[in-house]
């Protein structure tokens, strides 16, 4: 008797792909998790553990674009672009530029926020479903300014934020910021605190958990390196770096910032780039801390782990082959060291993981042009994590043909 074929193969098992898979599992369909390495091996082990809803605004965004020339200029700054990659991602740059026109950034913001908003309905029943709500705890998020009118040039998006129903209190003055969270530098003069921020425990070990969840539920995990996608013949067919070939009645491609190299062999040039995050975790003990702390001027975030107190962000627009800039580690940790005067520097775990991103910050969420039976679920950028329950319900209501729960033109993949 012949192995059965699962009705769907999911590629990559970060955390998209796994709550992709959890979900069609849901619906009752066999699915095969195909992975390179192993679960949560990319990006999804290393960042914040935070669900950032009330992050809608763009990368891409005026603000953005006039502090970007002298961002780019300094190599350890917040937005970088190592020279000799500057030529391959010139044409993402222009894009990204385009993105930032306000009528591009507000139109994101609407379906930035109509995700996160889906997102923030589906998570509480994921965590129930697989039995993890305890490692889900509401911490808030206290974005910090040096000055008045720093906070004032922001303001607009901060008011955007409220339009969609977004909680937040501006906070003023440096003893007011403190009584928020003590051992901040006096240098900050005012602040937003966001308090419907939440935070998982350690985002590695939550990504650890899904995936025994999905095999402990008869999922199959397939160690594999995908390579291409076939759509000649009954079912959809993914072809292996060993010439072995799977197939399916639907495929569904999570692989983060390698997705757009699969889509290319079905014919979709979605222009996805390379965030390359850098962070450094340090005992828990180095620093009492409350709600995370985002340093947007300087463009890095503080965090607390179960398994540290985490400092890490900036974007390096580096792709996916030059080796890691560790300098960018070391910068963002001398940035804290001096805004959180009793910060312990000791020894500390340094990572840098690649971020899937678009130009315009939004997700490609939908069928492949060509083929119907591949679903796209990829660019997420710095909200993986934050988007995973809501993209997961959005991806098996496309394989199993159900009405979606938000517009999904904004994602389609051949907007670009």
């Amino acid at each position: 008797m012949s192995e059965r074929k699962p009705d769907v193969i999911v590629i990559g098992a970060g955390v998209i792909g796994l709550t992709a898979a959890l979900a069609l599992q849901r619906r009752g369909l066999s699915v095969t998790l195909v992975e390179r390495t192993g679960v949560a091996a990319q990006a999804s082990a290393g960042n914040a553990g935070a669900f950032a809803f009330s992050d809608v605004l763009p990368l891409a965004s005026p603000g953005i674009m006039r502090k970007a020339p002298k961002w780019l200029l300094d190599p350890n700054g917040p937005l970088a672009v190592p020279w000799r990659y500057a030529p391959q991602i010139t044409p993402w740059l222009l894009r990204f530029w385009r993105a930032s026109r306000p009528h591009r950034v507000a139109a994101g913001v609407v379906a930035q926020a109509a995700l996160n908003n889906l997102a923030r309905e589906r998570l509480f029943p994921l965590l129930d479903d697989v039995g993890l709500r305890q490692a889900l705890t509401r911490s808030g998020n206290l974005e910090v300014y040096e000055s008045e009118a720093e906070l004032d040039a922001v303001r607009r998006y901060w008011d955007a934020r409220a339009d969609h129903g977004i909680a937040f209190e501006h906070i003023h003055g440096a003893a007011d910021i403190a009584a928020v969270q003590p051992g901040l530098h006096p240098r900050f003069k005012a602040a937003t605190l966001t308090p419907e921020w939440y935070h998982i425990d350690d985002p590695a070990d939550f990504c650890r958990r899904l995936g025994a969840i999905f095999q402990r539920r008869d999922g199959t995990l397939q160690i594999a390196d995908a390579v291409a996608l076939e759509g000649r013949g009954e079912r959809a067919t993914v072809r292996l770096a060993d010439g072995a070939t799977l197939s399916a009645d639907h495929v569904v491609v999570c692989a983060g910032a390698w997705s757009h190299r699969l889509a290319r062999t079905l014919g979709d040039r979605i222009p996805l780039e390379t965030e390359r995050g850098y962070n450094v975790t340090l005992p828990l003990d180095a620093f009492d801390l409350g709600p995370q702390i985002t340093f947007g001027g300087h463009g890095f975030v503080v965090t607390r782990l179960a398994t540290g107190i985490r400092i890490g962000g900036g974007v390096e627009l580096g792709g996916l082959d030059l080796p890691p800039n560790h300098r960018r580690a070391a910068a963002m940790l001398a940035k804290a060291r001096a805004f959180l005067p009793d910060l312990k520097v000791g020894e500390g775990r340094r990572w840098m993981g690649f971020r899937p991103s678009l130009p315009d910050s939004l997700p490609v969420i939908g069928p492949a042009t060509r083929d119907p039976r591949v679903v796209y679920a990829f660019g997420h950028g710095h909200l993986g994590l934050t988007q995973s329950a809501a993209t997961a319900e959005l991806v098996a209501d496309l394989v199993t043909g159900r009405g979606s729960a938000i517009d999904l033109t904004p994602f389609r993949p051949d907007r670009f």
